[in-house]
């Protein structure tokens, strides 16, 4: 890594930095709107002040802009990006540390549970360092780092607390229709069809029992989600890092533009911190399940909540 060049907040050596460069973090990020829209005041906070039901795709590349800058831009441009958002917050009154604990948790929990259901091979303390990690995250949304869990185990004591406040009244299941068939001009509609509603109920397929009971709607059995969720993950793999990674907003060839080729992510790296050297191109293609022995067991293997 070039010594005079910035890494940002968490650097190649974090498991943020390997992680969110796997295409199966947006199943993730439709997972965890799945889960915040269950907490009623969340919830109708953004139902309030949010634009999603107007510029649906607008407000999803936003997000994706804001989690990229954190995890791969510069120290500079990711204190920006906080406290822009803290700013906006201020503003529509959704500051509330309760809520913002809620939506920063539901995120957090979704990357690391589908990531691990989708092969990536982390360990238990990898785990543990992810969510430590995000309690920067969390700062720069404006929270209390220390009021925030650092370990799998705190977030999961926090849903545990949490649950009984959860329910999917009018505004989850406004949510809930939007996540599965958002607008979009009528030249898109074959491919949201075809597209997106297959990512959206795989999503909505891995979320806790808890989330589908309140829901109603009851998901396939866990081992059968989670052939589904590495078959597609594996497939989004096909595709070639540097073709992926030129979508906007091109954070992480940025990155590596700045920090130098040699801190190229590596989500497949047996251990963290890895030298970033890189898996056999041909691995990373082969499904997890042979390759790591994933077993496709019960939600306490990849740490979600029941």
């Amino acid at each position: 890594m070039r010594q005079d060049a910035d890494p940002g907040l968490f650097g190649p050596r974090s498991v943020t930095w390997q992680l969110h460069s796997d295409p199966v973090m947006w199943i993730a990020g439709v997972r965890a709107l799945w889960l915040q829209a269950l907490h009623p005041v969340a919830v109708r906070g953004v139902m309030i002040n949010s634009s999603f039901q107007e510029d649906p795709w607008g407000r999803l590349m936003r997000t994706a802009n804001f989690v990229g800058t954190l995890s791969y831009g510069t120290t500079e441009a990711a204190e920006a990006a906080g406290a822009r958002v803290r700013r906006i917050h201020r503003l529509l009154g959704v500051d509330d540390p309760e809520l913002l604990l809620w939506v920063h948790c539901a995120e957090t929990d979704s990357y690391l549970s589908v990531a691990r259901r989708s092969g990536i091979p982390l360990t238990d303390a990898d785990a543990d360092r992810y969510v430590d990690e995000h309690r920067t995250s969390a700062r720069l949304v404006g929270l209390d780092p220390d009021a925030v869990p650092a370990s799998t185990a705190q977030l999961a004591a926090y849903f545990d607390s949490v649950r009984p406040r959860l329910a999917a009244g009018p505004d989850a299941r406004t949510v809930a229709d939007f996540l599965r068939r958002p607008p979009v001009k009528p030249v898109l509609v074959p491919a949201r069809e075809v597209i997106w509603r297959r990512v959206s109920a795989l999503a909505y397929d891995t979320l806790p029992l808890y989330a589908h009971a309140l829901y109603g709607c009851p998901a396939p059995p866990p081992e059968t989600v989670t052939r589904r969720l590495v078959a597609t993950a594996n497939l989004l793999r096909h595709v070639p890092a540097r073709l992926r990674w030129r979508l906007p907003p091109r954070h992480i060839l940025r990155a590596m533009d700045r920090l130098g080729p040699e801190t190229r992510p590596d989500p497949y790296a047996h251990a963290y911190p890895a030298p970033y050297s890189l898996s056999d191109p041909a691995a990373i293609l082969e499904e997890p399940r042979r390759q790591y022995g994933i077993d496709g067991g019960g939600s306490t293997r990849w740490g979600t909540p029941d």
